[in-house]
């Protein structure tokens, strides 16, 4: 995003800062020769390298002139690369809460409603650090409705009312719980937040309409699901795949959204595209659907904490594993869909897309275009 806005506004930029994940600077980009400073936050658990990028982020939007024209650029994963903690709340407290985000199976908005109680940048923190300047947001969207307010767990924009009996607040466990009542952290409200405008430059959408296209140069036809994946990544597996195995030959099933796992407390490697094709693939193998494949990834690159984006699965994944000393049920039950994949040989490695818009699961019935 900060190459494209070198690209279009050169000599108009006066400076500015970047947070991003390690190595996701984009190849012959030089952001120091344009007044840009880059520093590394952590993802998808935040740690001390995500407050110093808050606090640089914090310093440099009140350190402008107040006739500085201001332009955000925000994306999906913000919520862990910076953050400005309230007054007597952790790193530890944050990433306690971040461990619960990723092993509780909670929505995203879920999640959000209680980071934006520990923060002093989301719940439009941000924008009231730039109050009095002109101010104008582009963002890359990964969450429903392409909600401004839930991006990055909403830096330039608050809720209306946001209460304390929030759905998903009571799903905290009670450490939680009583970090929030130790901190007298009350939800955010809109009071106080400037308007910033807001143009949302890519989303999921554009994501499924381009993997359309790309099937449809390749010969095959496309079905975009319009419904977002939601839910519990195991179900959706066995869900897609009696989909899947109702679609007629050459039709390229198209899906994008993010699903959720309940991690056991001793979790292993992968993450919740893998764990959804993993589950596909024993469904796969079980109806014996030998003319279908599966794939599931993260735009970005990244699925969970691993650094594969997904996986590709058929039939004989299972058997693929299994021949490696795997066993793909016990694999799933112990969230360690990573290490059975990979010996499956089906783990899908891109590298840092620096795109991130949520996740896409693409299903093929290849019959006789095998």
């Amino acid at each position: 995003m900060a190459q494209g806005a070198v690209a279009a506004l050169d000599a108009q930029i006066a400076g500015g800062a970047i947070v991003v994940p390690v190595e996701h600077v984009p190849t012959g980009f030089n952001p120091a020769a344009h007044g840009l400073h880059v520093t590394y936050g952590s993802h998808p658990l935040p740690d001390e390298a995500s407050l110093a990028a808050g606090q640089l982020v914090a310093d440099f939007v009140t350190g402008l002139d107040a006739k500085a024209q201001v332009l955000f650029l925000v994306s999906g994963g913000a919520s862990s690369l910076v953050d400005w903690l309230v007054p007597g709340a952790s790193l530890a407290d944050l990433q306690a809460l971040n461990r619960w985000a990723l092993q509780s199976g909670a929505s995203i908005a879920q999640v959000n409603a209680t980071r934006r109680r520990l923060s002093r940048l989301k719940g439009g923190g941000l924008a009231r650090l730039a109050h009095g300047r002109r101010t104008q947001a582009l963002m890359i969207s990964d969450v429903p409705g392409d909600d401004p307010r839930i991006i990055g767990s909403g830096l330039l924009h608050a809720f209306p009312h946001e209460h304390a009996d929030e759905p998903g607040t009571a799903a905290l466990p009670p450490e939680l719980r009583d970090l929030l009542d130790r901190l007298h952290s009350s939800p955010k409200t809109s009071a106080g937040v400037p308007e910033v405008p807001v143009r949302i430059v890519a989303s999921l959408r554009s994501a499924c309409r381009a993997v359309a296209a790309a099937a449809r140069a390749q010969g095959l036809k496309a079905s975009v699901v319009r419904a977002r994946i939601d839910g519990d990544a195991a179900e959706l597996g066995v869900r897609f795949v009696a989909s899947l195995a109702r679609q007629p030959e050459g039709i390229v099933q198209v899906r994008g959204g993010e699903s959720t796992v309940r991690l056991p407390a001793q979790p292993g490697r992968g993450g919740r595209n893998q764990h959804l094709a993993l589950a596909a693939a024993l469904e796969l193998e079980r109806r014996g659907l030998h003319d279908a494949s599966l794939l599931a990834a993260g735009t970005d690159g990244i699925d969970g904490a691993s650094s594969d984006a997904g996986a590709l699965v058929d039939d004989e994944t299972c058997q693929r594993g299994r021949d490696a000393g795997c066993d793909p049920a016990v694999s799933l039950a112990r969230a360690d869909s990573g290490t059975f994949l990979e010996a499956a040989r089906d783990l899908l490695h891109t590298g840092p897309t620096l795109t991130n818009v949520g996740d896409l699961v693409l299903g093929l019935r290849l019959g006789g275009h095998r």
